[in-house]
Order: C-alpha cells, then sequence, then structure tokens
C-alpha cells in the first residue's frame, strides 16, 4: 500500500520537483532511499486569503511495495449471441460500450445524430445562420453534449463507482494525464473530438458497431420485457438488453416511453440563466492583489444562496469561456457555456440557476411526469419568441435586470448568433426572476465586484439536467418494471456530467454481464 502526504507551497513552486519531494518526505518522515517512487496525486488551488496557496497531495511507494500501471483498456474476445444495444454515444453509451467489450459482450451504439467531426457543420449552421438541426446540435451527435460544450470533468459522485478508472480510460485514449492529478480536471471542447474518435475506432476495431443517423423510433415490450427495438422507423431488431443512454435533452424518446407505458416521473431540475462578465474582472475579485501572477489558472467560482425557499446557485462555470447556442428545435433558445483547454478566452461565464421541484410548478399533478419537461419547454419557447424568433438571446446587464430597466447596450458578449435588449422579468416566469434578482444581489456582497452592470445576463439556462426520472432497480439497474431495459445516465436522472455518466454507463453493463452470467460462466469482469 502506498503512502499519501499533503504539503502545502506558494503557486510558483508547483514545477520545482526537487522541493516538492523533498517537503513530501519531511511530511511523511521518510529519507529518499525509503522509496522507490513517487507522484504528484492530486493538485487544488485555495484562493480564499490573499495568501494564495496550493495543496498537492503526494503519493510515495516505499521499497517492496509495487506501484500499479494506469488501468488500460482491455477487451476481450467476444460473444455475437450476446449483443446489447446502446441508445446514445454520448459518455454513458460510450463507457457502456467499452465495458462490454471488457466482458466479451457485443455492443451496438445507435446514436441518432452525426460523427463528431461532421456535428461540427450543424453547430456553425446554428451559431451563423440561426439554423437547428433537431438530430445534430450541440446535445445530440457522438460524443454527447459535453463533446462541444466543455469537457469537464469534476464529479462528486464517488459513491457511485471508480472515478479514477474513467479518467484512466481518457487519457487511455488521449487525455492528458493532468485530469488525473487536478482537484477540477477539465480537457477542453478544441480537444475532446480526438479522443471520441479514438474510442469510437477501438469499439469497432474490438468487434462492436457504432451506427450514426440512427434514431430509436419505438420499442417493443412483451411480458414486461423488454423484446426489441426500432430505429428510423425499419425493421425490428431482436434485443433482450437495451442501455438507454439518450441525454437529459431526448424528449422525444421520453413521450415514445411513456406511450408505451414505461414509468416514469417528474424529477428536480434547475432552470436560470447564464452571466457573462469579463475573465479580468473574477481574477481581480478571485485573486485579489495576485490578478498578474503567470502560475494561476483563469479564476472561477462558486455561489449558493437560499432565496425565498429555494435554492439558487452558479452551475458549470466556464473561465475563459464561450457561451453557445443549445437548441435541440427550431422554436426554442438554450444557451450553455465551455471552454477551450487553454482556457484563454477574454470572458467568463456561468450559469446562474433556480432549483425547481414539480411541486414548485403552477401546473403540477401528481400523476404528470411531463410537468418540468413542459416548464422548461414554455420557457424556452417564450425567450426564442422575446429574442425576435432567432437563436439571438433575450438579455440585460445585470443591475438593469434587478431595476427592471431595458438595457440600451451591451458590451461585447461570446453569444456569437447576438443579443436582444428585454425585460427578463416579462420573460422568465416570476418563481425564477424574483430569485434570481435577490441572488445577484446577494453574491456581488460575497464577491465584490460581481454586481456588475458591465455583467450581461444571457437567457435561458435550462438544460441544467434532465426533467424526468425513469426509475430502475437499485440493484439490477434494470427498469422497475420492464427487463433487460436500462434506464441510464443523465437522461434517466442518474448522473450530473461526463465523468458520472460514464461511471453509470459501465454500471449498467456490469449489471448486465452479472445477469447473462447467472446462466453462462464466461463472463467475467475485473475492476
Amino acid at each position: 500500500m502506498s503512502t499519501m502526504v499533503q504539503i502545502v507551497i506558494k503557486p510558483h513552486q508547483q514545477e520545482d520537483q526537487a522541493l516538492l519531494l523533498k517537503l513530501g518526505l519531511q511530511k511523511a518522515r521518510l529519507k529518499p532511499g525509503d522509496i522507490i517512487d513517487w507522484r504528484i496525486r492530486k493538485k487544488s488551488l485555495d484562493a480564499r486569503n490573499t495568501s494564495i496557496k496550493l495543496n498537492i497531495q503526494l503519493e510515495f511507494w516505499t521499497v517492496g511495495e509495487k506501484r500499479e500501471p494506469i488501468a488500460a483498456w482491455q477487451p476481450k474476445a467476444i460473444d455475437p449471441n450476446n449483443r446489447i444495444a446502446i441508445i446514445g454515444a454520448g459518455p454513458a453509451g460510450l463507457y457502456a460500450a467499452l465495458r462490454a467489450l471488457e466482458a466479451g459482450l457485443t455492443p451496438v451504439i445507435y446514436e441518432r445524430g452525426k460523427d463528431v467531426r461532421a456535428r461540427r457543420r450543424d453547430l456553425a449552421a446554428i451559431n451563423k445562420e440561426h439554423v437547428v438541426n433537431p438530430e445534430s446540435n450541440y446535445c445530440f451527435g457522438e460524443g454527447g453534449a459535453g463533446t462541444y460544450s466543455d469537457g469537464k470533468l469534476y464529479t462528486r459522485s464517488k459513491k457511485r463507482g471508480n472515478v479514477l478508472k474513467a479518467l484512466e480510460w481518457l487519457v487511455y485514449f488521449g487525455a492528458p494525464e493532468a485530469i488525473l492529478v487536478d482537484a477540477h480536471p477539465h480537457i477542453g471542447t478544441n480537444k475532446l473530438p480526438n479522443i471520441i474518435i479514438a474510442m469510437r475506432t477501438a469499439i469497432i476495431e474490438a468487434g462492436g458497431e457504432v451506427h450514426f443517423n440512427a434514431k430509436l423510433t419505438d420499442v417493443k415490450i412483451e411480458n414486461n420485457a423488454i423484446s426489441g427495438i426500432q430505429i428510423n422507423g425499419a425493421a425490428w431488431e431482436k434485443y433482450t438488453s437495451v442501455v438507454l443512454a439518450t441525454g437529459h435533452s431526448a424528449r422525444d424518446v421520453f413521450y415514445l416511453l411513456h406511450q408505451r407505458g414505461v414509468k416514469m416521473t417528474a424529477k428536480p431540475f434547475a432552470l436560470g440563466v447564464r452571466v457573462e462578465h469579463t475573465q479580468k474582472l473574477i481574477n481581480e475579485i478571485q485573486y485579489h492583489s495576485d490578478v498578474d501572477n503567470p502560475y494561476l489558472p483563469p479564476a472561477s467560482y462558486s455561489l449558493v444562496e437560499q432565496i425565498d425557499g429555494l435554492g439558487v446557485y452558479s452551475f458549470c462555470m466556464c473561465p475563459g469561456g464561450i457561451i453557445a447556442p443549445c437548441a435541440t428545435e427550431q422554436e426554442e433558445v438554450v444557451t450553455n457555456g465551455w471552454s477551450p483547454s487553454k482556457r484563454n478566452n477574454p470572458y467568463a461565464n456561468s450559469g446562474i440557476v433556480v432549483s425547481v421541484s414539480p411541486e414548485d410548478l403552477p401546473n403540477y399533478k401528481k400523476d404528470d411526469p411531463f410537468v418540468c419537461l413542459y416548464f422548461q419547454k414554455k420557457v424556452e419557447h417564450d425567450c426564442w419568441v422575446a429574442a425576435g424568433r432567432t437563436q439571438k438571446v433575450p438579455a440585460q446587464r445585470m443591475i438593469d435586470f434587478v431595476e427592471g430597466k431595458v438595457s440600451k447596450d451591451f458590451p461585447k458578449t461570446s453569444y456569437q448568433p447576438g443579443l436582444t435588449a428585454v425585460n427578463l422579468s416579462e420573460v422568465l416566469p416570476d418563481i425564477i426572476a424574483s430569485r434570481l434578482k435577490k441572488a445577484f444581489q446577494k453574491f456581488g456582497r460575497k464577491m465584490k465586484g460581481y454586481y456588475t452592470n458591465d455583467a450581461v445576463i444571457h437567457a435561458p439556462e435550462s438544460r441544467t439536467s434532465s426533467p424526468v426520472s425513469i426509475p430502475r432497480h437499485p440493484e439490477t439497474l434494470e427498469h422497475s418494471e420492464i427487463r433487460g431495459l436500462y434506464p441510464c445516465g443523465e437522461g434517466a436522472g442518474y448522473a450530473g456530467g461526463i465523468i458520472s455518466a460514464a461511471i453509470d454507463g459501465i454500471n449498467c453493463v456490469d449489471a448486465i454481464a452479472l445477469k447473462l452470467a447467472s446462466s453462462s460462466e464466461t463472463l467475467i469482469l475485473k475492476e
């Protein structure tokens, strides 16, 4: 077993390997001759005080101990008779396929969108021509929503599975090893496509299948068990194991499942706006007098308040980032944020959202699984109308919003389709707008300078998570009433980001493998 210690240094000392080793050995009460290897295990910045510090966790292997190599992905010879359908090629779907190949199963991915490269033309069309392709956009397509909206890898879901394994697989397929060390790892939209392509190539070479422009259009359920699926309205394909990894925006799939009698429930989610400041201002606020320190990354922030009984908090904060149009239908406006790997854009943006439960909504009905979805959909449509029925967003300067004034002009924005000046209090529901107004003023007291009219509010930030949940058995991970159907990832309500979705994909396939292993001893999974 290795030895872990934590040391505290100044940011400029982080590249001094000799100093790190010396301090670590002192902390561990070891001598140089006692160890055979060492590494930085975790790195996190502490900027709470004017004296900024870097917390470094070091790992030592002493004489007689063995340092295990990075857990590489290891496919097995597959059984062509054990085919599992995976609906969606986001992180949950890709990791489910990779794990299936480790178990000797044959994964068949059906992705409604295009491959990761072809998606780019459709993203350009949204930005430049305001045209939304409902099958290929920031949410739909190979790699899922995370590919072209940041690639943040931070998760609090430590109990759901092996976070380190999920990160190590990314490194195996081309991600920088820094993601294994950083407390808030991030890859960047510019680097993720090549990693996704490497995963797809490996899946196909190992015997799996990946189909694009392949949309789930029906499911066949017999005797409370899945028996087949229909893709693009074509002939039925027989499957007894289906991993449903559609992501949080596949509304048509939710409607389809509901029509086929698949139980689902309304789920609490969050909705609000995306706020953009200059990165220079956020650096000044967060780093105090150390704003020009070249060893400090672009600053981020995390904010939360309870306002009139509901939580208001920052979501998906993007330092050095860009606000992107993420609608999945033509008559709606949706925003999200992302950052390139260097996080070197001059703007910082973050979702500021209000937690909403089904019971909080005016049209709440106990047995209506779509009450939150309909609320989400109406806000997005109302914002589209307010912005002139284009992919421009309704916008307002921050203080103007709080004071109810339509902004006369705007500073530059990273949002390419453009802005339309409106009074957002007349566009957003009062349950959202009233709490945001109070929250911005409180956030300004926490972060001196945050509450400024130089900050611009872009509406709405509405795809924080799925507004529905598809219930499943906690042990088998099958749907609570339908055998062989495995609700998975963000779309089903069991993940909240790339890594937690990836872990859930692994967990669902492990459950399938265990079920199959009850009648066959050929399926063996290793941690």
